[in-house]
């Protein structure tokens, strides 16, 4: 199965979030067994987020940036809160937290570690997965709570926010998910209780280290509930591999990722959701046509949420299991069914991507009507300034530069309101940035989409007329050419013999009709015949007594004919050029005009053809006046 070009971050900016919701279904698929603790079917639907007094008002609730980025609300589920200008150090956290982790666990060899080279790393575990379409026949339906979602209905306005707070996002995750993304969201998103540190060490890894022993303990505390029915072994080994994932999902722009462990009846179900913001320009009918263009094996539908309109995407996917991680050691493929939602942010080029895979596909109902709620309970809130414009397919930065100042923890982050007498300042930084981010872009060819990639052509305008008259241009030169001193017609003046032309007639050969053929006496003119060739007589022993002097064989007259008397020998003179003043003997046929080599056809110029019709015109009145001749008598 070959790799398709719509999960390579290349091709589609959205392939880093797509990939740790591969993986998520991985680790479900390869970790979890009948042992592992699950959560009742009836969890996942039992609450309505409509029910619930503030899931119309969820930018009320305290969470970021002084609390954290997702916390449990009782009856509610679980709110995530993600913005375009979160800041945050960009510190790497995953090596703290497997140390932690393994500190905690008292060490020991990890399920599916290839070898241990002293470090423990996401590579040791061939992770992570990329996944590939699956046949179009393994596509799930498009099931009926996500078809509701293209019916009309009221949408929301955005929810006001300070100047500088950028875009930002707010959402229902429900009951029976588990987190592996920590609640503080990346280092410098929220303020942490920062532990005691040396005093020997750097300040500006305050926030670092109060991320990593936060994430440390929540994965942790996840481990502990899913493998509660296990020995230590199991939950470290959930514990560390999902912490070699810390660093993939913060780059990837990853707000919220998290696995779901259900128990229906008398079988085990589980499934995978990832919520993300990506760089993404493109409207929402251009985003769906570009969606339905790439993933010929989807289908893509545009439906309207309370939030805005949104492009709906459903798929099959095939993602590989290792086989350091599967239980049995062998290397396998599952096939998942996932919906993918992509609804834009009001600041016009950020997308939020919320999607969710689940190996089950009995239970594809019973995970969209939970994924169809999520989708309902989206709220935006915007400070009304657009987002600069960026590279597509570049992540959202959800952190600052490594070497910003570290900030107090009880200090709101940097991008709460400042003072007005500091608005000058950040103004100006603000203009500076996105003059350099409009600069490189221009430098920079933009990446053209894979529906625009071709030939470029020139196609007409619907009221175009190939036939209409030239341009004043070209009508102005063909007056100027006429108004030039030769002004004559271009061409070849031939005769067209006329219908009863009988070639094989005496007349033919000396131009006089229903006499027999005479000589000319020496310096007479010569005749024209219609073909425009001389014809004189020679004295020669031949029955016939008349020779043509032109190329071409002798043309004896009919057998009715007796033989004619020789004549004596008659030289012929050359017949003079014929000029325009001349008015030799009329022509029998009608004047035609043969074009030069260089004729064009198609060209605008104006023949002039009143010459030619006027000298026809004695032509075929003298052709009138001939009898009709009848060389058979």
């Amino acid at each position: 199965m070959t790799q398709d070009v719509q999960f390579s971050a290349e091709a589609n900016p959205f392939a880093a979030a797509e990939q740790v919701c591969a993986t998520l279904g991985t680790l479900t698929d390869a970790l979890f067994d009948e042992q592992t603790s699950r959560h009742p079917a009836a969890s996942l639907s039992a609450l309505r987020t409509s029910a619930h007094p503030a899931a119309e008002a969820l930018f009320g609730l305290p969470l970021a940036p002084n609390g954290p980025v997702h916390a449990a609300v009782d009856r509610l589920g679980t709110v995530i809160t993600a913005g375009s200008a979160r800041p945050g150090t960009g510190a790497r956290i995953a090596d703290r937290v497997i140390d932690a982790l393994q500190s905690r666990y008292g060490g020991g060899p990890v399920r599916g570690a290839i070898a241990d080279r002293g470090t423990t790393s996401a590579a040791l575990f061939q992770l992570p997965v990329t996944g590939e379409f699956a046949d179009a026949k393994l596509r799930p339906p498009f099931a009926p709570a996500l078809a509701a979602l293209a019916a009309g209905q009221q949408t929301r306005q955005p929810v006001e926010l300070p100047t500088g707070a950028g875009a930002e996002v707010r959402l229902v995750v429900p009951p029976g998910f588990h987190p592996l993304t920590s609640p503080g969201g990346p280092p410098g998103v929220s303020a942490r209780t920062v532990p005691l540190l040396p005093a020997d060490a750097d300040p500006a890894d305050r926030a670092t280290v109060a991320s990593a022993a936060e994430l440390s303990g929540h994965l942790a505390e996840v481990a502990e509930e899913l493998f509660s029915a296990t020995g230590t072994e199991g939950r470290r080994d959930f514990a560390v591999i999902s912490a070699t994932l810390a660093d993939l999902i913060r780059d990837a722009g990853v707000a919220y990722a998290g696995v779901c462990a259900l128990q229906l009846d008398d079988r085990a179900s589980d499934a995978a959701l990832v919520v993300s913001l990506t760089r993404h320009p493109l409207p929402i009918t251009a985003l769906a046509t570009e969606l339905a263009t790439v993933r010929r094996h989807a289908e893509v539908w545009t439906v309207l949420l309370p939030a805005g309109p949104a492009a709906v995407l459903v798929e099959g996917r095939t993602v590989p299991v290792p086989g350091s991680l599967a239980a049995d050691g062998q290397r396998r493929w599952v096939v998942t069914s996932a919906v993918q939602a992509f609804i834009p942010l009001p600041d016009g080029a950020t997308v939020l991507c919320a999607q969710l895979s689940t190996a089950r596909p009995e239970d594809w109902e019973l995970y969209t009507e939970a994924f169809a709620e999520l989708l309902k309970s989206i709220q935006f809130g915007w400070d009304g300034e657009p987002a600069p414009t960026a590279a597509m397919g570049d992540a959202v930065p959800a952190v600052v530069p490594a070497t910003a100042p570290a900030q107090e923890p009880a200090q709101p982050p940097v991008s709460a309101p400042v003072l007005a007498p500091a608005a000058v300042p950040v103004e100006a930084e603000r203009a500076d940035r996105v003059e350099q981010v409009e600069q490189r872009a221009a430098d920079e060819p933009a990446e053209v989409p894979v529906h625009l990639r071709g030939t470029p052509v020139r196609v007409p305008p619907a009221d175009f007329n190939p036939f209409a008259p030239v341009a004043e241009s070209a009508a102005a030169e063909a007056a100027q050419a006429r108004q030039a001193p030769d002004d004559r017609p271009k061409g070849t003046p031939v005769m067209i013999p006329p219908p009863d032309f009988d070639p094989f007639a005496p007349e033919a050969l000396t131009g006089t009709p229903g006499d027999a053929p005479t000589a000319r006496p020496v310096g007479a003119p010569a005749v024209a015949d219609p073909f425009g060739t001389t014809v004189a007589a020679e004295q020669k022993d031949d029955p016939f007594g008349t020779t043509l002097a032109s190329q071409g064989p002798a043309v004896p007259p009919p057998p009715s004919t007796p033989p004619v008397v020789p004549a004596p020998v008659v030289a012929a003179a050359p017949a003079p050029a014929m000029t325009a003043g001349d008015e030799g003997a009329p022509r029998k046929g009608t004047p035609v005009m043969i074009p030069p080599p260089d004729f064009d056809p198609f060209a605008m110029s104006d023949f002039s053809a009143t010459a030619p019709v006027e000298e026809a015109k004695p032509a075929a009145e003298a052709n009138d006046a001939v009898p009709e001749h009848r060389p058979f008598g």
